[in-house]
């Protein structure tokens, strides 16, 4: 798989060092990356993939409230992001509407793979699943708001996924 760097080449994932994490729990039927941060009202993680630098995708709670994957699009490299601010747009089977970034910076990176198909996000959605990478613009006020221990992390999703089976949006 590859994406587009700052300097608009295309480079295959792991070119960067792209993270296979070994570090997945199942929880409720769902895979969870704990090697992550997360940010819980969004679904976004966050990874970071340098100095400085992160990788952003969904998780798969987020994507399974979508539903199926149709489309994709982002910022391009070098839009600046804003924490709380849309970098890109999902259009699925049961949402349409903005992906809310987590952090903010600049955009180095767009996987263009999971651009062109889309359910690699649903697929494989902390490997070769990631959305965009950044370069953090403040890397010390804004990842320590973010879910970052492994059991704070395990507890909230599985009382989301609980949540969102009672209120019908998922099934068991």
């Amino acid at each position: 798989m590859a994406h587009t760097d700052a300097g608009g080449r295309r480079m295959a994932d792991g070119a960067t060092g792209e993270d296979r994490s070994d570090r997945l729990a199942s929880v409720r039927g769902f895979p969870l990356a704990l090697d992550r941060l997360y940010q819980a009202h969004t679904h976004m993680w966050v990874h970071p993939s340098g100095p400085g630098r992160a990788r952003i995708g969904m998780d798969p709670l987020g994507i399974e409230t979508s539903g199926t994957l149709a489309q994709l699009s982002f910022l391009e490299v070098g839009a600046e992001l804003t924490a709380g601010s849309p970098f890109g747009q999902l259009e699925a089977a049961k949402f349409v509407g903005p992906l809310i970034s987590p952090v903010s910076g600049t955009v180095v990176a767009v996987n263009d793979a999971v651009l062109a198909d889309p359910g690699l996000a649903e697929r494989d959605p902390f490997g070769g699943g990631w959305l965009i990478e950044a370069e953090l613009s403040d890397p010390d006020g804004e990842l320590p708001g973010l879910l970052s221990d492994p059991d704070e992390i395990t507890r909230w999703f599985a009382a989301k996924v609980e949540d969102y089976r009672l209120k019908g949006v998922i099934a068991e």
